[in-house]
């Protein structure tokens, strides 16, 4: 399994670049999510919200899940 460390800072980096789309986000989002690391939900998903809106966040939030459940499926057949 891969792991993300400094999950926080890695993702506010990536949202700030101007060349990163959503989906590249919520592939970040995704492996962020499945991360043992603590991470600062709070401050990413504000760095979300500047760039992309709440709707955006929800999108990424949305494709980031979808990512983890294909995961979880190929891992149980």
């Amino acid at each position: 399994m891969i792991e993300l460390v400094n999950c926080t800072l890695f993702l506010i980096n990536e949202i700030s670049m101007p060349e990163i789309h959503q989906k590249n986000i919520a592939k970040t989002y995704a492996l962020a999510i499945m991360s043992s690391e603590k991470i600062d939900w709070k401050v990413v998903n504000k760095a979300i919200i500047s760039r992309w809106s709440i709707s955006g966040l929800e999108r990424i939030k949305k494709m980031g899940w979808k990512i983890i459940e294909k995961k979880k499926a190929l891992q149980t057949t």
